[in-house]
């Protein structure tokens, strides 16, 4: 059978590799093409457009590059009718792959959704597209099934991909020496984002705390989708701040803590049992239309927090996010009660997450209902 699979973000590239990899295990015969990228395409996927022409972050951002997202929209929409899938399969990006749905739906493609977008967040009038154009929601959060239920939609919920990914991380014994790290002093990760926007905003800040810490090193985890040149000018305003690139998960084994940019990241660092000071600021109108939208019940945005039901980590948001908050919480999470409560809470996370078999229970799923009907 023929998949059409879309990501656009590189957190929707790793989630739909596992699945790549899964779809051509339960479908042998299977002919994957994809908007992703690469290592949707080292599992297997052909890759028409790569997720760094598709990555815009925030409505100004989006308003600024509507005339690119207006291209790619036609450009997919083209490819898929010449392409003929036997289904086409949504990964997060729900700006994008929510329209994709509607009109996947009228030229009658079937349409799996696996990972699902927050609309438990914000905009959750727009369950309703999922409940009339999608199939089936795979699910990775506990939380998320009794939402979708509630609204009438159909969903399975599979457990968290990162937890199969992240189990089968093997550490590298040379990540410090081939990174030219020092050897003795402990490290703290900065995961800044893997947007260029949210990258330029959120590093500045967090490199401004390095001095205050002396007796660490600081590294900078770099997006695959960003150069060296766009690192570099953040790194001459630092010469101790190091960065690696594509290295996250060898990173995180080795941190004893991190800043990262709220997202996927945090809850990779909680799996990777790294304590943690969650960051985010977004462009001054986008954030005022975003407090406009989001869900007024929701008491975090984190990922961690949220899987918790309760504050695991600190959370320094818009104008909290300072170099002397950024600081403070740091200090708390290097040593102490704090540190050790955050560990103990993190394996209950993991405990909600269930098993390691995500991908495939999506990838079962799907191909039996395709072959079903």
């Amino acid at each position: 059978m023929k998949y059409y699979l879309i990501a656009g973000e590189a957190s929707g590239d790793l989630h739909g590799a596992a699945l790549v990899g899964s779809l051509r295990k339960a479908d042998p015969k299977a002919q994957l093409r994809c908007w992703g990228g690469d290592l949707m395409a080292e599992a297997g996927a052909e890759v028409v457009k790569h997720y760094r022409e598709l990555a815009f972050m925030g409505f100004v951002e989006v308003i600024k590059n509507l005339p690119t997202i207006l291209r790619n929209f036609r450009a997919v929409k083209e490819d898929i009718i010449e392409y003929k899938p036997d289904c086409l399969i949504l990964i997060d990006y729900p700006g994008f792959n929510l329209r994709m749905a509607t009109w996947a739906k009228k030229q009658g493609i079937r349409v799996f959704y696996y990972i699902s977008p927050q609309l438990w967040a914000w905009h959750t009038s727009r369950v309703k597209i999922i409940r009339d154009c999608v199939e089936r929601m795979f699910v990775i959060f506990p939380f998320e099934v009794d939402f979708y239920k509630k609204h009438g939609v159909g969903v399975s919920y599979i457990g968290h991909p990162l937890v199969s990914l992240i189990a089968e991380h093997m550490p590298n014994t040379e990540f410090r020496s081939k990174n030219g790290l020092d050897a003795q002093k402990p490290i703290i990760a900065l995961l800044p984002g893997s947007r260029r926007q949210e990258v330029s905003r959120m590093l500045d800040v967090m490199l401004e705390v390095a001095p205050q810490f002396g007796e660490y090193q600081f590294v900078v985890a770099g997006a695959p989708s960003l150069g060296s040149a766009f690192y570099e000018q953040f790194m001459q305003k630092d010469g101790s701040v190091k960065w690696v690139h594509g290295q996250t998960y060898d990173l995180l084994q080795y941190a004893k803590a991190a800043l990262v940019t709220s997202g996927t990241a945090t809850l990779e660092t909680a799996l990777f049992e790294v304590p943690q000071v969650v960051c985010y600021k977004a462009g001054s109108t986008s954030y005022r239309l975003a407090k406009w939208l989001v869900n007024k019940d929701l008491r975090f945005i984190s990922i961690v927090n949220l899987i918790a039901d309760k504050e695991v980590v600190t959370e320094l948001i818009q104008a909290d996010f300072t170099s002397e908050r950024l600081a403070e919480a740091l200090s708390n999470i290097l040593d102490g009660a704090v540190r050790t409560r955050i560990h103990a809470d993190y394996q209950l996370i993991r405990g909600k997450l269930g098993g390691k078999l995500g991908a495939e229970l999506a990838a079962n799923e799907i191909v039996a209902q395709l072959k079903s009907s």
